[in-house]
């Protein structure tokens, strides 16, 4: 029997999920015997059915996408630059929340922990951390790498930086890039080898201020991460905005 493509990407996001085919339809409103048949390719389905599978499993939108070419459809959802026209909005919004939030930082970060826009703030403290310029800006690679010396409790909080990794990817999934990202930075010296597995069972303080000491001075911050709700574009969904406050 050939394989579906779209089955092969659905029995493996029921995986994820860990969601069984009676769960599968019965959240669908589907029997479990279509949702056998669309895995198995005993069955084609429409546009909409594979729309409605991807909802009730979370599906991230850019990986419904790739489920619907699985499927010979065109993707529903498209992924604009945050430069574009359609965008401005976003912009907009994104610009207020990060002017408003002075005097404390606030960064933007795309699904792989990149740094797109800062405030004058972060900007500020970056520069005092660290005087040169850090090229190509990533939150964990800046964390374990040249502002690792800087961070009064780093036990703590690359532990815990690592665990919102995992948490906070985006639908739940680490995928290629993000795997990569934390082979990179788990295979620096002196990183404990625990912090390998991603532990979501064990219970962790739902603040973990992270605190900076250099020259005998000392800052110590928390911070809440934000997402758009409801998103229609991939950009949008995978954008986060992570504003620091004094601790």
């Amino acid at each position: 029997m050939t394989v579906s493509p779209v089955g092969t990407l659905l029995r493996h996001w029921r995986g994820v999920r860990r969601v069984s085919q009676l769960e599968l339809a019965l959240r669908a409103e589907v029997t479990p015997r279509h949702v056998s048949f669309v895995e198995t390719g005993r069955s084609n389905p429409s546009r909409e059915m594979v729309l409605t599978l991807a909802r009730a499993l979370d599906v991230p939108l850019r990986e419904r996408n790739q489920m619907l070419l699985a499927a010979g459809f065109a993707p529903s959802y498209r992924q604009s630059r945050l430069d574009e026209p359609a965008l401005a909005q976003v912009r907009a919004a994104l610009e207020r929340i990060l002017g408003h939030h002075e005097p404390y930082p606030a960064v933007v970060m795309d699904r792989h922990w990149n740094v797109t826009q800062t405030n004058q703030a972060a900007d500020r403290l970056f520069a005092w951390l660290h005087p040169a310029p850090i090229e190509a800006p990533n939150v964990v690679r800046m964390m374990f790498g040249p502002l690792r010396p800087y961070v009064a409790n780093f036990d703590a909080v690359g532990e815990a930086l690592v665990q919102r990794v995992h948490r906070e990817a985006v639908g739940g999934v680490i995928d290629p890039a993000t795997t990569e990202l934390l082979d990179e930075v788990l295979a620096l010296p002196g990183i404990p080898a625990e912090w390998r597995v991603p532990d979501f069972a064990r219970g962790t303080l739902p603040i973990i201020p992270v605190e900076f000491a250099k020259d005998g001075e000392a800052v110590s911050y928390f911070s809440t991460v934000t997402t758009f709700g409801t998103p229609q574009d991939v950009t949008l969904q995978e954008i986060r905005l992570e504003c620091f406050f004094p601790a």
